[in-house]
């Protein structure tokens, strides 16, 4: 990993609990490689930015 440095960020329960499900369900090393899979696959689409960046979502309202 060329230039890593880490940023602590503030997720509510349930973003961790998902998290933490693909963690297992892929077979990933930690929640910071499902982070990563996530940048990296917003990073490759990017005529699907906009639907995953600014489409409202909320699942917890």
């Amino acid at each position: 990993m060329k230039d890593a440095t880490s940023h602590p960020i503030t997720l509510d329960s349930d973003k961790v609990k998902f998290l933490e499900e693909m963690v297992k369900q892929h077979r990933l090393s930690d929640m910071g490689k499902a982070v990563r899979c996530l940048i990296d696959y917003a990073r490759s689409e990017p005529g699907r930015q906009a639907d995953i960046f600014t489409e409202f979502r909320c699942h917890d309202c």
